[in-house]
């Protein structure tokens, strides 16, 4: 694959000096390649978004959402090719590329009914002062930079894409280099709609190119999901810039389940919070807190729950759960199972990486883990489950928040009342009560502490492309 990067409306051939290798997980085997994008295309890049800023902006709410909905049509037109690629490249089960996919098309929608209601946002303030009028102007933000990781790339890209281009910004988006190849289908859209060059450009690299956009002084505001170590960096080199930043960083969430309920949901909204994905999710709750009166109970079905779980090539079998999406993941998580053995933690399933071909490792759970194990602390990113128990409300709290995380957390109780009281009291962005995962565009995302910066999604994604213009106009 030559021409693998979209600058300016064209589609071009990388000349930088790293050549991206891009895998199939489940067979450990590459199946493309591409050069990534030099300093000088990021260069390029920036500078197509800054040209085509002023008549994007000013090209109107109305017509923006049309090709907003457009993004929408097209990605359902691509359907079948994006789900094959999403099964080849991450290693998702079909079930999950297809909810992935359907998700970015939703994006894309809402975020188009948003744009159409944007003028009705631009109103008069009424000023106690006589003599005065003032009125207030939503304006986007200008170009923005928008960095995405490779677990959820089509989903993650539009909660970002979409509401930047509703807001009236130019974009540059930088994929993983894992998971390269599905943001292309962007820039196709693009061109199939006729879409301004310039206002969405695609560069692809490792570190260097991630560095060199990050860094850019030509951007105005940059948005970035993944890990906590890039995260930093992207902070920082946004600091020198005195540049907005947009970070959704890393979890390490709590599922908290009372001994009032049902045994069978709770092992269903359990196992689904660990091993979608293969539990390469920042929102994944891979820690257990489990009340005393469900645990002898609840964990035998747990273990038998996870060493039924069908693991395999998505591509040639009917699988629950595929491999981890790269070999470095999958090294780390087998460091982890090394960590536990030296720690003497009790494994109630699985604990291993399989022996076939690919990256692939088994559901895991561990019982009784202490607050101090360094798998019970720090993400992971795999299938892997510490539970602990706990007596009282004020316990499970208090372990639930005793993180440096904040994402999510998942509250399991017949008792609704205390269900809410306790979300209320966890100090994370997003709190399911008896539910899956279930992710909705029209809900915030985001964490408190070291889970990041910012929301995506709803209407404050939207605003978080948007600044705000006061106009104060003297009477007299």
């Amino acid at each position: 694959m030559t021409t693998s990067h979209y600058i300016a409306g064209r589609w071009v051939e990388g000349q930088g000096s790293d050549c991206i290798s891009v895998n199939d997980p489940a067979l450990g085997l590459p199946f493309a390649e591409m050069m990534a994008a030099s300093v000088a295309q990021v260069d390029q890049a920036v500078a197509a978004a800054r040209e085509a800023l002023p008549s994007w902006k000013n090209l109107g709410a109305a017509t923006r959402a049309a090709f907003l909905r457009g993004f929408a049509e097209q990605l359902g037109q691509r359907r079948e090719a994006l789900i094959a690629l999403q099964m080849r490249n991450n290693g998702k089960p079909r079930h999950e590329a297809e909810i992935d996919l359907d998700d970015a098309i939703a994006t894309f929608a809402y975020y188009a009914e948003l744009a159409e209601q944007l003028p009705e946002k631009n109103r008069e303030v009424p000023l106690a002062a006589p003599g005065f009028t003032a009125r207030t102007r939503l304006e986007p933000v200008g170009v923005v930079g928008l960095i995405v990781p490779w677990n959820f790339p089509l989903v993650t890209s539009a909660w970002k894409l979409a509401p930047a281009l509703a807001a009236g910004c130019t974009v540059v988006l930088k994929p993983s280099e894992v998971t390269p190849l599905i943001e292309q289908a962007y820039g196709q859209i693009a061109d199939a709609l006729g879409l301004p060059a310039g206002v969405l450009n695609i560069v692809n690299g490792k570190a260097e190119t991630g560095a060199a956009l990050s860094s850019h002084n030509g951007l105005d505001k940059l948005s970035f999901t993944g890990s906590n170590s890039v995260g930093s960096q992207v902070m920082r080199s946004a600091s020198a810039q005195c540049r907005p930043v947009t970070l959704e960083l890393g979890g390490k969430s709590a599922i908290v389940v009372f001994d009032d309920c049902d045994v069978d949901q709770a092992v269903e909204w359990i196992v689904a919070g660990i091993t979608w994905n293969a539990g390469q999710m920042c929102s994944a709750t891979s820690r257990l807190l489990v009340q005393d009166g469900i645990a002898d109970a609840l964990l035998p079905r747990l273990q038998q729950a996870l060493e039924k779980l069908r693991v395999g090539n998505p591509s040639s079998e009917e699988v629950d759960m595929g491999p981890l999406t790269s070999q470095a993941q999958w090294l780390k998580v087998a460091s982890y199972f090394a960590t536990a053995r030296e720690e003497g933690l009790q494994c109630l399933a699985g604990g291993k990486a399989l022996d076939r071909e690919g990256w692939f490792v088994s559901p895991t759970l561990y019982a009784d883990v202490p607050v101090d194990s360094r798998l019970w602390t720090e993400e992971i990113f795999g299938p892997v489950l510490c539970a602990r128990r706990f007596s009282t409300e004020a316990q499970a709290i208090a372990e639930a928040n005793d993180s440096r995380f904040g994402l999510v957390a998942t509250v399991c109780s017949a008792d609704l009342e205390r269900a809410e009281r306790v979300a209320d009291a966890l100090e994370v962005g997003h709190v399911w009560i008896n539910s899956v995962q279930a992710v909705f565009v029209e809900t915030s995302w985001g964490g408190t502490k070291g889970s990041g910066i910012g929301r995506e999604l709803g209407p404050w994604g939207l605003s978080g492309y948007l600044s705000v213009k006061h106009v104060t106009r003297c009477m007299g």
